[in-house]
């Protein structure tokens, strides 16, 4: 006879986790709940086993918690959880028209897509106008740029 819950054999609790969890993490997209649902679905098949019940919580917790702390951050990682790109970072790596000369110690501004930007040098060096720069980084509204060995425009 297989462990029972009252009426309810305990696979079909597992199965409800699984439901639940997976439900949480669709509306949450946390990566944190999915992990327990992995953790109650290989439950579901160890149910099978005749395991008393308090012992196959203290799997599920161990698994849980296992997979939450060893998996979970490759999938920030891979997923890119909490980091919002934005359009303006694609200009990184691209190339500028500085439009007017960057100052040791002064902002100038360079044109890029059509449009113009406020701009620093990266290592303070003058950029002059007309020149190319690559755009390295970006600092609230301003690009930092670096000076492109290559000919005037």
């Amino acid at each position: 006879m297989l462990f029972s819950f009252g009426l309810v054999p305990v696979r079909w609790i597992w199965v409800a986790l699984v439901i639940i969890f997976a439900l949480i993490e669709v509306f949450t997209l946390g990566l944190t709940t999915v992990w327990f649902a992995i953790a109650a679905l290989i439950m579901v098949f160890l149910s099978f086993i005749q395991i008393p019940l308090t012992v196959q919580a203290l799997i599920f917790l161990v698994i849980a918690t296992l997979l939450l702390i060893f998996t979970r951050p490759l999938a920030v990682k891979k997923f890119k959880i909490g980091q919002e790109k934005t359009n303006v970072d694609s200009l990184i790596g691209k190339h500028a028209l500085v439009v007017k000369t960057i100052g040791e110690f002064e902002r100038g501004e360079v044109k890029i897509n059509g449009l113009i930007w406020s701009a620093r040098s990266d290592d303070n060096t003058e950029i002059t106008e007309g020149s190319k720069c690559e755009i390295l980084r970006i600092e609230g509204v301003q690009l930092i740029v670096r000076l492109l060995m290559e000919e005037k425009l």
